[in-house]
């Protein structure tokens, strides 16, 4: 069987009571590897009602719909910014090239760890299929900011969850994953994602002074707005052409999706000419900020915020200052100055 796929990973894992055949197609009954070879399918869980779909159907069915899958979040949440034909040429020259290659399969997750610029950790667990993964598959797409800002690997502080042993699943369940059966242009619209009060009673929690404090902010800040720890990666430049530079950074502003709302922002990188070599102009360029509300994975108990009033109320740190906007940036970030 060759060292992918030996007699004790035949044993052990259910999903072998079928042939390879029945995922992979090609013909078992050949002598030779060509022949067998001959109309082979190498990743069957791009088409997941095709091939997972066989015994897991709701769920593939709810996967072909997902962000995971289709990538949407990647189209929809610059799309505003250009006009009809900016649109178009986006979809087939920019998305299908580039963002759409970082679509997931069903096996990205649970067989082999997912391809990032044509590179890949190989097989998850000798070709067994595994439930979870999470350092060799979420790590993997979510790695440039998330994953490492959750372990502290930037040199940042660990998530304190991290600390406690919790990984991605611990938050975010199934349903996120693998979806709900409706098709969502920005995962901001999904309506069930992780809240702190999941596991955290505000009201209950800790002294006094603690519920008092909570109960004061709870309509006006975010949580994360207090309790993220450190500097967490800011991105600026572009990605296309030039590429991204790195500028670790706690940003506190305005919420562009809830008024009256203090949170932690994170600089997304599209500036004026990001799309000018693919030949897209963005006349609708600052009807979008170039700031997004964001939760930074690196959550602490105790933070310089929690401790000290006076690191809001009297320094002012953190706040997104006009002065340091991006030059050139949209007019849209001025709304989320506080």
């Amino acid at each position: 069987m060759g060292y992918v796929v030996s007699q004790d990973v035949l044993d052990s894992d259910p999903h072998f009571y079928l042939g390879c055949t029945d995922c992979h197609s090609g013909d078992s009954t050949k002598a030779t590897q060509a022949e067998a070879h001959k109309g082979l399918v190498a990743r069957p869980s791009d088409d997941p009602v095709a091939s997972c779909g066989q015994c897991h159907e709701e769920t593939a069915k709810t996967y072909t719909l997902s962000l995971h899958y289709t990538a949407a979040g990647m189209k929809h949440g610059v799309s505003p910014r250009f006009d009809d034909k900016g649109k178009q040429l986006f979809d087939t020259k920019v998305f299908e090239q580039s963002c759409r290659s970082c679509h997931a399969s069903c096996g990205d997750c649970h067989v082999q760890s997912p391809v990032i610029s044509g590179v890949n950790s190989g097989l998850l667990d000798g070709h067994r299929f595994v439930k979870k993964a999470e350092d060799k598959t979420c790590a993997l797409c979510h790695g440039g900011r998330v994953w490492p800002e959750f372990t502290g690997d930037y040199g940042g502080t660990p998530d304190v969850h991290y600390r406690k042993g919790m990984t991605c699943s611990d938050c975010h369940g199934p349903v996120q994953f693998h979806g709900d059966g409706s098709g969502y242009t920005s995962r901001k619209d999904v309506p069930v994602k992780p809240q702190c009060s999941d596991c955290h009673d505000a009201a209950t929690m800790g002294k006094a002074s603690t519920q008092e404090t909570h109960a004061t902010h709870a309509e006006a800040v975010s949580c994360s707005a207090c309790h993220t720890a450190s500097a967490y990666r800011q991105c600026s430049d572009c990605h296309v052409g030039s590429g991204a530079t790195a500028s670790p950074a706690i940003v506190l502003g305005h919420s562009p999706r809830e008024e009256g709302r203090l949170t932690t922002l994170r600089l997304i990188p599209t500036v004026r000419d990001t799309f000018k070599p693919a030949g897209i102009a963005m006349p609708n360029y600052d009807a979008l900020p170039n700031y997004w509300d964001t939760v930074p994975h690196n959550v602490a108990k105790r933070t310089d915020r929690t401790r000290d009033c006076n690191t809001c109320h009297e320094e002012g740190l953190y706040y997104l200052e006009a002065e340091r906007l991006p030059k050139g940036g949209s007019t849209k970030n001025l709304e989320l100055v506080p």
